[in-house]
């Protein structure tokens, strides 16, 4: 059995920056509604025609995780995508990335775990590594989001919190034991799937097809829907849970955490977590302020940053925690 260890991080965000100013003239909401509710100042939005896509932000993610990890791109084995808004409904664009970097006929997975999906594709690669079959393995979170919520005054609850942007990393066989991942640890309760959704198309009752015939104008069906106050209570409940799963999986402590990386979902959300866990603002890093919820690209972005910044040293106990719709969530434990 090997370890498995992230050795390159990288990140990218359209340059497009929408504040929550720019939104209070499109939407009945304000820049003091907003931050009170989610902690967001501002997000970043691809513009049509800027050449952004889910699959070119993931690439260039990828890239910047490749140079930072000091590899050839034809060391990579296996690729694992995490998006809820992969460019085509099929295929996913695991493979677009493939045939972009110009890698050999590797294998390509993707994952539709939406705000969990960067901690399940880590998970997956770590088990990869850990059974000797890949050595490298190139894992990406990445969303485009704006193009399909409602940005009214409908849809201002939804609208307000997402945003664009992808996250990469470069998973490498490690043979000490003590350094890479850890453990992961990932859970589900599809009993409140519809809690945080968009039901169409899929469900067996209507497809794209039927929306384009129908051409009904108050149709939210294929737009996300939120119950804001109940996901909020899980999430704290399941961040919580999984935290302390991971830690007392490898015989840690709270107090031994150097690092929380948590899904930035609401600000709200972190803040109650580092409160309980009697976290300092050190401990913790959130950049949701400046980049909205981007859902499976939130955590690799968070982590390339953090990584940019300094905030996480060799040796570091660094943790991963998400939850999102599904229910979905999970965490990763990591000696840095």
């Amino acid at each position: 059995m090997y370890n498995s260890r992230i050795i390159g991080m990288g990140h990218y965000v359209p340059e497009n920056i929408v504040t929550n100013d720019d939104l209070s003239k499109l939407m009945d909401t304000n820049d003091q509604w907003i931050q009170e509710r989610t902690g967001i100042h501002e997000r970043r939005w691809a513009v049509k025609g800027d050449g952004n896509s889910t699959f070119s932000m993931g690439l260039k993610a990828a890239e910047k995780a490749i140079k930072n990890a000091k590899i050839d791109k034809d060391d990579i084995d296996f690729i694992v995508f995490a998006t809820l808004s992969p460019d085509y409904y099929f295929p996913g664009p695991g493979v677009q990335v493939q045939e972009a970097l110009g890698i050999d006929t590797i294998g390509a997975l993707d994952v539709r775990n939406q705000c969990s999906g960067f901690v399940y594709g880590l998970s997956v690669a770590d088990q990869f590594i850990k059974t000797g079959m890949y050595k490298n393995i190139l894992v990406i979170g990445s969303e485009l989001q704006s193009q399909g919520i409602d940005i009214s005054n409908r849809g201002r609850s939804i609208s307000v919190i997402f945003g664009d942007g992808a996250g990469a990393a470069i998973l490498s066989r490690e043979d000490d034991s003590n350094k890479g991942i850890l453990s992961s640890h990932l859970h589900s309760e599809g009993a409140y799937a519809l809690e945080l959704a968009a039901e169409a198309p899929g469900m067996g009752k209507r497809w794209v097809t039927d929306i384009i015939a129908e051409n009904n104008p108050d149709d939210m069906s294929y737009r996300p829907y939120m119950n804001g106050q109940f996901v909020f209570k899980n999430a704290i409940r399941r961040f919580s849970e999984v935290i302390h799963q991971g830690l007392e999986a490898n015989n840690l402590q709270v107090s031994d955490i150097d690092m929380l990386v948590p899904h930035q979902a609401n600000l709200r959300i972190s803040q109650y977590i580092q409160k309980k866990f009697k976290l300092s603002d050190d401990q913790v890093f959130n950049n949701i302020q400046h980049y909205g919820n981007t859902t499976a690209a939130s955590i690799p972005i968070a982590l390339s940053e953090a990584c940019e910044q300094g905030k996480i040293k060799s040796g570091d106990t660094v943790v991963l925690a998400a939850f999102g719709s599904g229910f979905t969530w999970g965490s990763v434990i990591i000696k840095w």
